[in-house]
């Protein structure tokens, strides 16, 4: 018997093979095809594993991944692009925010929880857009109420169908007047609710989560918050009852359990920064934490069930996908246990020139093509010579090797500083035709490239 997950993704990744997923991938990150063939079997396998039966499916972990690379090669990009083709919760954190248990900083169990907050939150948006319709026309008919006058009583001998046609056709005139917009300057008074929240101290030693789990339920009344009246136009008046009656017509509960099960079978935590918190054999001080963090998170890599306000959740079949840079330290360095929990490891190459030159016009969210489109908001014409682009990208390798190598995140500080006249004369140019060619670039670039000092502050 197959297992299916929750009411899962929008779009329709079972029919996507890694091929094809790459391809997906290819029109955002340039380059990385280890690593995108990596993402992409690890996301077909989920499908695969939904197939089973439940017996053998619970027996299947999901591979987790290690992505080992220089910054702004595409590590995060790629993670994050693979959850929303998944149309999967994702989380992103940083190993290094993490702490021992019973230091202060964050608790480890915090990354599963986030992540069961943001599958709430997508539920319920795939929800409301279900009900909206119905949620609408609920909130018309109130707004309605509120807008006729009090029809007086109808007596016995009065009721008849003209009068309740008449009263009908009243209505339907004020129906069709608040579509048209011709009643959004009326003020309507409503019933509001405020949303306040008590405030209280949280014992040492505990976290906001525990605390939060049964306050609501041992004191309801603290946190239903008291109405007041409050006047506003017909347009406000008509999206505050909307919201209201959407909230109405979810099920929270319903949302709670199918965001934990779509958690627990689809579900993917991006580690980052994994390398801050490899330990080095023999050292001491901040090096005994760092260690004591990677134990801390072992159980939640290896399968262990974390308390959250929505109820248990499993972590036997998230997905995990670190990331780090490992310049000081390398992947041998973690712990053995925590090691072996990470069997695929991808390399992530740095960037080459020519990988620059695609990343600045290939991708479907180019720099480039953002530019353009910012200034083209103010009747600019902004277009780049193909010399140009391979001036930037020169540019750009040669301060990554002078300098820190920052990857194609350097792109952004060179184009910034490229264009910063043209952004700031934008509104008062009368050319509204501007065309970068290589002695721009070279005008604009050459004396910070060349004084390294100032290039280390500037780019």
């Amino acid at each position: 018997m197959p297992i299916f997950l929750p009411e899962t993704t929008l779009s329709s990744t079972d029919s996507l093979t890694p091929r094809q997923i790459v391809a997906e991938l290819d029109k955002y990150v340039v380059g990385q095809a280890a690593a995108k063939r990596a993402v992409a079997i690890a996301l077909r396998n989920r499908t695969r594993r939904q197939k089973l039966s439940p017996e053998l499916a619970e027996e299947i972990a999901p591979k987790n991944i290690l992505m080992i690379g220089p910054t702004g090669v595409g590590k995060t990009e790629i993670a994050r692009r693979l959850a929303r083709l998944a149309q999967s919760p994702f989380v992103k954190v940083e190993a290094s925010k993490f702490t021992e248990v019973g230091y202060v900083g964050r608790d480890v169990e915090s990354m599963v929880r986030d992540l069961v907050e943001l599958a709430v939150d997508m539920v319920r948006q795939e929800r409301i857009e279900e009900v909206r319709q119905k949620a609408q026309q609920n909130a018309e008919e109130r707004l309605l109420d509120l807008l006729l006058p009090p029809a007086r009583s109808i007596g016995p001998e009065d009721e008849t169908g003209a009068a309740r046609g008449e009263l009908q056709q009243t209505r339907e005139r004020f129906r069709d007047q608040l579509r048209a917009g011709r009643l959004d300057q009326r003020v309507v008074e409503l019933e509001v609710r405020e949303k306040s929240f008590p405030s209280f101290e949280i014992i040492a030693g505990s976290s906001v989560e525990e605390v939060d789990i049964n306050l609501k339920d041992m004191l309801p009344g603290l946190f239903q918050g008291r109405t007041k009246k409050r006047r506003m136009k017909v347009p406000e008046a008509l999206e505050y009852l909307t919201q209201e009656e959407e909230q109405k017509l979810i099920d929270m509960d319903s949302v709670s359990r199918t965001a934990v099960n779509r958690v627990e079978q689809a579900g993917i935590i991006f580690l980052d920064e994994i390398d801050k918190i490899a330990g080095r054999e023999g050292s001491h001080g901040p090096d005994v934490s760092r260690e004591g963090v990677q134990r801390d998170i072992l159980p939640i890599v290896e399968g262990t069930t974390v308390n959250t306000k929505y109820g248990m959740v499993r972590t036997d079949h998230i997905l995990f996908i670190a990331a780090g840079a490992f310049h000081v330290s390398k992947p041998s360095d973690l712990i053995p246990e925590l090691q072996g929990r990470f069997p695929i490891r991808v390399e992530l190459k740095s960037l080459t020139e020519a990988d620059f030159i695609r990343i600045l016009k290939e991708p479907k969210n180019a720099l480039i093509k953002q530019y353009q489109a910012l200034l083209d908001t103010e009747g600019i014409k902004l277009s780049f010579t193909e010399d140009a682009l391979e001036e930037i990208a020169a540019f750009a390798a040669r301060v990554n090797e002078t300098t820190e190598n920052i990857g194609a995140r350097r792109l952004h500080t060179i184009l910034e500083k490229l264009l910063e006249d043209v952004s700031f004369d934008g509104p008062d140019l009368k050319k509204k035709n501007v065309k970068v060619d290589v002695a721009y670039v070279r005008k604009q670039l050459a004396d910070i490239v060349k004084d390294q000092d100032l290039s280390r502050y500037i780019l």
